[in-house]
């Protein structure tokens, strides 16, 4: 049971850019963001490069939704989707786009999505509209998360993090989205969110950022008494239990975040192989980025036989040991599928 927990689709009534080529987006600062790639709404291309590269399910995420305060166009991505699960029965999972700040709309809307379209789980940037995710605005979204039953999927934010030292290199894509992923990781786990909530699953993309590259600096720093901050507001926050268990037990991963596309499947390997000896093996889930860091069939199918051939780990990972710990009936929605 192969599922891609990171894979991409825009309804092709929101999708932007050129219809024949793949472009990218840029802000009013000149910055390069997301890519403009027509084959975000083709879903039937979708298929096709699933059935190639043999993917048995995908997981439906739209960057117009990861941080949209508007309900309208939330509801237009969440409906169309589900319309993409009933047009591929057993191929699709759509997540529920909503507008995290306002929790009226919010929660109503996660309600709707989990109980009238079977969505198992939720999806927000790492950063919305500039408030951080431990922000006591979003606490109504996290608690109805976890009472709903859905999982959380935090994506790095649809845009580039302010900080002018970004701005140039397209550094904002390369290193400033893993910086946010990194920064929302810390942040949650220290906020004392999970000790409240303690049935509230969350899935962090790309290995949250590669933060397992920063383990050491990150746990010395979280001894407040050695590093003077122990009596600083704002900088002495600790959760209840170790942070280590928050970060080998509370947390879940994808392993989607390396960029190709030249030679991407030892690239992604490579990527998969060092973030497989960073964090836990039973918080990881297979993901793939379609069609973003990766567009073309075969070198989809090439990632997916390299990470396969890497170890046993690896390949437990890529082959579901863990899918049912967010999507519990993971099974009999594949069970769906047409023969």
């Amino acid at each position: 049971m192969i599922v891609d927990f990171q894979h991409h689709y825009t309804p092709p009534s929101l999708l932007k850019g050129r219809k024949d080529a793949v472009s990218v987006g840029i802000d009013e600062r000149g910055n390069p963001m997301h890519l403009l790639n027509p084959l975000l709404g083709d879903i039937d291309a979708h298929v096709r490069m699933m059935d190639l590269a043999g993917l048995d399910a995908a997981v439906l995420s739209s960057m117009v939704g990861f941080d949209q305060p508007d309900l309208s166009i939330c509801r237009t991505i969440n409906d169309d989707m589900r319309q993409v699960e009933d047009k591929h029965p057993g191929r699709f999972i759509g997540l529920a786009h909503v507008p995290a700040l306002n929790a009226t709309e919010a929660v109503a809307e996660m309600k709707r999505c989990r109980k009238e379209l079977n969505f198992p789980g939720v999806v927000i940037a790492s950063e919305l509209q500039g408030q951080a995710l431990d922000s006591p605005e979003l606490r109504p979204f996290w608690k109805a998360a976890a009472d709903l039953g859905m999982y959380v999927f935090i994506h790095p934010l649809p845009r580039v993090i302010d900080w002018p030292m970004v701005y140039a290199d397209d550094l904002g894509r390369m290193l400033g989205w893993e910086f946010s992923l990194q920064v929302a990781t810390v942040r949650l786990m220290n906020s004392g969110l999970l000790d409240d909530i303690p049935n509230l699953n969350i899935q962090f993309a790309h290995f949250a950022g590669g933060i397992g590259r920063y383990l050491g600096r990150v746990r010395g720093f979280q001894q407040r008494d050695k590093w003077g901050t122990l009596e600083v507001k704002g900088h002495n926050r600790r959760p209840q239990k170790p942070f280590d268990h928050y970060l080998e037990q509370r947390l879940y991963y994808d392993c989607a975040g390396w960029a190709g596309p030249d030679h991407a499947g030892a690239w992604g390997a490579e990527w998969v192989r060092f973030g497989m000896n960073e964090v836990s093996l039973t918080q990881l889930v297979f993901a793939t980025d379609y069609p973003q860091a990766v567009r073309v069939d075969q070198e989809v199918k090439d990632y997916v036989d390299q990470v396969r051939a890497l170890g046993p780990n690896e390949r437990a990972m890529l082959e579901g040991l863990n899918v049912e710990k967010l999507i519990p009936d993971a099974k009999e929605r594949l069970a769906k599928r047409k023969k």
